[in-house]
């Protein structure tokens, strides 16, 4: 009777994860500490799948044959010679078929204990996606709220560094969370591994202890927050940054600092503001770009944009509000920022 399939509850028992998915479905997303090793790369996989669509599936997998097999050899030769007999690598593909079961059989040949992960990727996105539906409501929320330029994110850190559990929504998702929020450079992740990014955070907690996450909206840039983890934290306890307007515009000239040189980029982001300001409002604040009146600029946008929009939207969303506590501020410099964090946690 044959042995079954491990699956993604086995993971742990294996010395290596190897995806053999192509380069692009390896970036998408992938099981943590999986490495890369493609039996068909980007244009080998296109390549096979035009030749299983116009000509026949057994063209196909000839040449996908040829390709693997040649590819398996020189992953074998630059990557795995040195692996003892007792090395137990466990291999996965899209859905656990060709690819994965190629890799499994040529290692297995050899004298490697190797397993294919039943239904490959697929099941392991499947598990994603249930484990987030279950592990938020585990854990008891403490969520710094504030208005933009708040240092929220730098709190969130210094928290962090101060050795309790936090949750950074904004650095797994590469994004500081507004319109302008871009990080140049730094693309953000793809949707599904971002949730695989999130799963692991919190899966990394301890349950007994308070996990502190920063006030988000349901998207951060272009990613959407699981709606379990966005209920969850929203039923949070909240802790409110009460910065003065001096404070954040003199923050916000620090931490968004790479915008000045980077001006036909930040007129780009101001754009999409268009239909929520005023011409006269852009214009202006064009004009501020083009000559570096920064202080002016970052003071309107708080006041104009950020602050009005702060107050709609922070009170409908957040329950804990109401009942914040709150903590006053008037520098946000590294060591005002360390004092907030301390105070957060002295208060809890």
């Amino acid at each position: 009777m044959k042995a079954p399939l491990p699956t993604v509850a086995d993971i742990a028992a294996y010395d290596c994860i190897i995806d053999v998915r192509s380069p692009a479905e390896f970036a998408e997303d992938h099981i943590p500490g999986a490495i890369n090793c493609p039996v068909l790369d980007d244009e080998q996989r296109a390549r096979v799948g035009t030749i299983y669509k116009q000509i026949s599936p057994f063209e196909a997998k000839k040449i996908g044959a040829a390709l693997i097999s040649a590819n398996i050899a020189r992953h074998l030769e630059t990557h795995f010679l040195d692996r003892p007999r007792s090395w137990r690598p466990l291999i996965y593909c899209w859905r656990g078929g060709m690819r994965s079961g190629s890799m499994t059989t040529v290692f297995r040949s050899i004298g490697w204990n190797a397993g294919q992960l039943e239904g490959g990727y697929k099941a392991w996105r499947r598990h994603v996606i249930a484990e987030l539906e279950q592990w938020p409501a585990r854990f008891s929320f403490r969520v710094v709220c504030g208005a933009t330029g708040s240092a929220k994110t730098r709190i969130l850190q210094a928290i962090g560094a101060r050795g309790e559990q936090i949750l950074d929504l904004e650095t797994l998702a590469s994004h500081k969370g507004s319109v302008l929020g871009i990080l140049p450079d730094q693309p953000q992740p793809s949707q599904k591994w971002f949730e695989t990014l999130l799963l692991q955070a919190l899966q990394g907690f301890d349950p007994e202890r308070p996990v502190y996450v920063e006030a988000e909206s349901r998207k951060v840039g272009n990613l959407h927050v699981p709606e379990s983890l966005m209920q969850r934290i929203r039923a949070g306890d909240c802790l409110q940054v009460d910065a003065s307007l001096a404070a954040r515009v003199d923050f916000l000239l620090t931490d968004y600092d790479y915008y000045f040189s980077r001006r036909e980029l930040l007129l780009q982001r101001l754009q999409a503001l268009q239909g929520l300001q005023s011409r006269e409002n852009l214009q202006r604040w064009g004009e501020y770009v083009a000559d570096g009146h920064w202080p002016d600029l970052v003071r309107e946008l708080l006041e104009l944009h950020y602050d009005p929009l702060y107050h709609r939207s922070q009170g409908n969303n957040y329950l804990g509000l109401a009942a914040a506590r709150h903590f006053a501020s008037n520098c946000l410099d590294p060591d005002g920022i360390d004092r907030m964090a301390q105070a957060m946690m002295a208060n809890d």
